[in-house]
């Protein structure tokens, strides 16, 4: 009668194991698969829960302009957003510095820009209504 061999195969380590995991070495529908890929939903769905973790992914916290903002491609260079006056918290007639001006027009453009953008130039004109605007010069 044919004797059965015990496993001969040698017990693998806890590093092994973990370097295993590391480089997804396991075939799908093993137990260490389904470790795996549990622990990446468990972080994806867990982790935004966490106190002290932050993606730095937040709504504007402004509802939006009164006023429409247009918004102009400026041939690859970034975009060329026009906006109200009266949507700037501050005074066209004011002298200001760049770095003030530059502040209140970033914030004005943020809900169609985003928080990311630069501002390089800009300018006070009068629309086709006869409003007063700022046309931003801006990329990200």
């Amino acid at each position: 009668m044919p004797s059965i061999a015990p496993n001969t195969q040698p017990r693998r380590t806890v590093k092994q194991i973990l370097l295993s995991y590391f480089y997804w070495t396991y075939s799908r529908g093993t137990l260490h698969y389904d470790v795996m890929v549990t622990a990446i939903l468990l972080f994806i769905f867990l982790s935004p829960q966490i106190h002290g973790w932050n993606y730095g992914d937040k709504p504007s916290p402004i509802g939006g302009p009164p006023h429409p903002i247009q918004v102009i491609g400026n041939d690859g260079q970034g975009v060329i957003v026009t906006v109200q006056a009266s949507d700037v918290s501050l005074d066209l007639h004011t002298k200001a510095s760049d770095a003030v001006v530059k502040k209140a027009l970033r914030k004005a453009i943020e809900p169609v820009t985003g928080d990311d953008v630069f501002v390089v130039h800009w300018e006070t004109a009068i629309d086709a209504e006869g409003h007063a605007v700022w046309k931003v010069w801006a990329h990200r």
